[in-house]
């Protein structure tokens, strides 16, 4: 057996306003987009960069959450305090406000107005595991 592809699937409210917010907060492409016979979106497919998810409408099956819950979508972009702002334009709130991390990254954590929560974040430094353990100073 081979996996051939992986990429989270969110539930959301509005799943048109979550579309219409990824295309602005991170620069996205929608890939496809397919809806049932009440027009209800059942699934659609978002690019940015290398990075691809899908969407739905919650429905009895599959309810859309009521905040940031247990996953957190790590997104790793070329400048995160531009993607923070450009998400909090659009909607979003910050979690944990975008700052340098001794373990190499510029990241934050912020909420989309539909229940998930984002870490974008950018790699600022070369470190060996070793060094990362010993700055985040958990054993």
């Amino acid at each position: 057996m081979a996996v051939e592809r992986m990429y989270p699937r969110l539930v959301v409210h509005d799943a048109d306003a979550a579309i219409d917010f990824y295309l602005a907060a991170f620069g996205a492409e929608l890939v496809e987009r397919y809806t049932d016979g009440s027009g209800a979106v059942v699934h659609a497919l978002l690019r940015a960069g290398r990075a691809e998810w899908a969407l739905k409408d919650g429905d009895a099956v599959d309810p859309a959450p009521s905040g940031p819950g247990a996953v957190i979508m790590a997104l790793e972009v070329d400048d995160p305090d531009a993607v923070a702002a450009a998400m909090v334009a659009h909607g979003g709130r910050v979690l944990f406000p975008v700052t340098d991390h001794d373990y190499g990254q510029r990241a934050g954590r912020l909420a989309d107005p539909f229940g998930h929560a984002w870490m974008v974040a950018a790699h600022t430094g070369d470190l060996t595991p070793e060094q990362i353990q010993e700055r985040t100073g958990r054993p």
